[in-house]
């Protein structure tokens, strides 16, 4: 099996997986912030977008690839697009997380507080943050090998965009036939073969004449 499609398995089940994490945990800080601050906490509402979307379109691209091949939503172009925008929404929420952090808890702080809610918020503010850097990195990662592949396969001559990542966007263009050389019966010296005529047969002379001599009548 190529290594794209390997790899873009991996990427996208690795993804679900982490989305998975940073919705429980985004959840739950949100309840608890909402108990006892009256409110949410920005980076949690896009973490949990970011979340959401991903845990319903990339298992939902990993099982129409798989049921049906060419389909629109295996086309390069549009995973390309697609992971774009999603590891943009990642990056967004683990930013934010990180600038929140500091601001409620403070630079370097380890979250050692007496009262476990605050203890367990502090740690989910890691979480998140951690969660989803590590979706960004591997997002941004896959979507730029896999835009170099295609620019590639694309100067090759092969609709890369209009195609799939399991096609082999590396492959050689499959409507040039080669040309060979016929075959004479022999060995082929690359010359064309010399064409041989028969001899012409050229008239013999007898020293005897056929014609008769015209004689003047009076």
């Amino acid at each position: 099996m190529a290594f794209l499609p390997i790899l873009r398995l991996a990427v996208l089940i690795a993804t679900t997986v982490f989305a998975i994490i940073v919705l429980g945990i985004s959840a739950h800080l949100t309840s608890l912030s909402e108990e006892f601050l009256g409110g949410y906490f920005v980076f949690a509402a896009v973490a949990i977008a970011a979340a959401a979307l991903t845990m319903i379109t990339l298992p939902a691209m990993i099982g129409i690839d798989f049921l049906r091949r060419g389909a629109f939503t295996s086309m390069v172009l549009v995973e390309l697009i697609w992971v774009f925008v999603l590891w943009v929404l990642w990056i967004a929420a683990a930013a934010l997380a990180a600038q929140e952090q500091q601001n409620v808890f403070g630079e370097g702080n380890s979250c050692n507080y007496i009262n476990t809610d605050l203890a367990t918020a502090c740690h989910e503010f890691g979480a998140i943050e951690a969660f989803s850097f590590l979706a960004w990195i591997v997002l941004m990662g896959y979507n730029i090998t896999l835009l170099v592949y295609a620019i590639i396969g694309a100067n090759r001559g092969n609709k890369t965009w209009t195609s799939t990542v399991g096609d082999g966007l590396l492959a050689p263009r499959g409507d040039a036939v080669p040309v060979t050389p016929m075959s004479t019966g022999g060995e082929y010296s690359g010359a064309a073969p010399s064409m041989q005529y028969p001899p012409q047969q050229q008239p013999q002379w007898t020293g005897q004449s056929n014609h008769t001599p015209m004689t003047a009548q009076v």
